[in-house]
C-alpha cells in the first residue's frame, strides 16, 4: 500500500484536455508518421530528411551547429549520422582549422536523394498546410518557434 494518496481522477481528463506538452507530442508523432510514410519509397524517414536538409549549405556545418539547429544532443546526432554515413549520403570530416570539430558534408548521393525527396516533402507539407488552413499554419509555426 502506498503512503501517498491517489491523485484524484479529475486530474486525468484535465491533463488529457489541456496539457500543451501532451498535445504537441501527439501532433509531432502524427506528423512524423505522415512524413515517414511519404518518404518511405526513398528509404528515408522524416528525421533523416531534416538532417540532410540541415547539411544543404554552401559551407559544411560543424556537428554542434547542426545539433543546435535540430534541437538534438550530439550523441543522438552522431548515431543518426552513422546511418547516413553507411548509406554514403553524408561524410564526417575533421575540421582543418580546429581539429576538435567535425564537419558534416552531404555527398553527391546525399544531394541526389535530397533532390528526389524535396518534392515529396513539399507535396506532403502543402497537404498539412491545407488541413490547417482555418487555423493559420503561419501562426502555429510562430507559436511553436516561441516555445522552442
Amino acid at each position: 500500500m502506498s503512503k501517498f494518496p491517489a491523485l484524484p481522477f479529475e486530474a486525468t481528463p484535465l491533463v488529457r484536455d489541456t496539457c500543451l506538452c501532451l498535445h504537441a507530442q501527439r501532433a509531432a508523432r502524427a506528423l512524423a508518421r505522415r512524413f515517414d510514410e511519404a518518404l518511405r519509397p526513398l528509404d528515408l524517414n522524416n528525421g533523416q530528411f531534416s538532417l540532410l536538409v540541415s547539411l544543404n549549405r554552401p559551407v559544411p556545418p560543424n556537428l554542434g551547429s547542426v545539433a543546435a539547429l535540430l534541437a538534438m544532443d550530439r550523441t543522438t546526432l552522431t548515431a543518426a549520422l552513422k546511418v547516413l554515413e553507411r548509406r554514403k549520403l553524408v561524410k564526417v570530416a575533421v575540421d582543418k582549422e580546429d581539429k576538435r570539430n567535425r564537419l558534416l558534408i552531404i555527398t553527391a548521393a546525399g544531394r541526389a536523394l535530397l533532390n528526389r525527396a524535396f518534392p515529396i516533402w513539399k507535396k506532403t507539407h502543402a497537404e498539412v498546410d491545407r488541413q490547417l488552413a482555418e487555423l493559420s499554419p503561419d501562426t502555429l509555426r510562430t507559436a511553436l518557434r516561441t516555445l522552442a
